[in-house]
């Protein structure tokens, strides 16, 4: 199967900190791809260079055989295609640790919001699909709702269903249960897990080990920027090779 995602020689820094020193990894359509590592290693800066929240100083990001067209290496780079850089962004569902939904706009608009203004497209198709993913994710009932009147559980459902509604060829969760406690960081799993049953391609910051291993098809262990270890669950949790990731899943009671 085609590659969906390719990055090649990814470098990140901000100011003296050098935060990714040449990441490269590959996704295939229906991959899940957990990115596991402790604090401060990179990850959440990986995945928001992949949608260019961040811009690489250095490397490429090719998403679906296109390639993100950036300016010349180095601290100053950015994108230099405004229309190609929506297409992309279209095509990459971000769903992030705090939510970040609009707290003045109802759950159902928050879900609508950028198929109907961003992607343009036609409002009555986009109500039956948003109403039917919010059905998915198990809050409709909470369509007409505030984001405040919602618990933190409910409010990351409806982030990965507005996430879903543009129909993104990839799902990029970053920590999305990191700021949930336990009983409620059940009902988000639960949601993620399905979608990797259904074979959507997913990115996956977690600290969640035991849910790494039960959904991913590929493991990457980020240490200080660069991959440490990557390979199936069997190889990375079975096999490892890595003295540092050996100490990392230790502290994390899962050696």
């Amino acid at each position: 199967m085609a590659k969906i995602l390719e990055i090649r020689d990814l470098h990140k820094s901000f100011g003296n900190l050098e935060v990714l020193k040449g990441v490269s990894l590959d996704a295939r359509a229906g991959d899940v791809v957990s990115l596991i590592g402790s604090s401060g290693s990179g990850k959440s800066t990986l995945l928001r260079c992949i949608n260019m929240l961040e811009v690489p100083n250095q490397g490429s990001v090719v998403i679906d055989g296109e390639e993100v067209a950036l300016s010349a290496e180095g601290m100053d780079r950015h994108p230099t295609d405004a229309g190609q850089l929506r297409r992309v962004r279209s095509e990459l569902g971000m769903v992030f640790q705090s939510f970040n939904l609009w707290s003045h706009m109802t759950i159902l608009e928050n879900v609508m919001e950028a198929p109907v203004h961003v992607q343009k497209r036609d409002r009555n198709e986009v109500y039956d699909q948003a109403i039917s993913l919010l059905e998915k994710v198990g809050i409709v009932e909470k369509a007409d709702a505030f984001p405040a009147q919602l618990s933190g559980g409910q409010q990351q459902r409806a982030a990965i269903a507005r996430a879903l509604c543009i129909n993104p060829k990839i799902m990029l969760f970053d920590e999305p249960t990191s700021a949930l406690d336990p009983e409620l960081e059940v009902e988000v799993l639960r949601v993620i897990k399905m979608l990797a049953d259904e074979g959507r391609t997913m990115l996956l910051v977690t600290h969640d080990m035991k849910f790494a291993r039960e959904v991913s098809d590929k493991v990457i262990f980020l240490h200080l920027g660069r991959i440490e270890e990557h390979g199936t669950v069997e190889e990375v949790f079975g096999a490892t090779k890595s003295d540092r990731l050996r100490q990392f899943l230790s502290a994390a009671g899962h050696a």
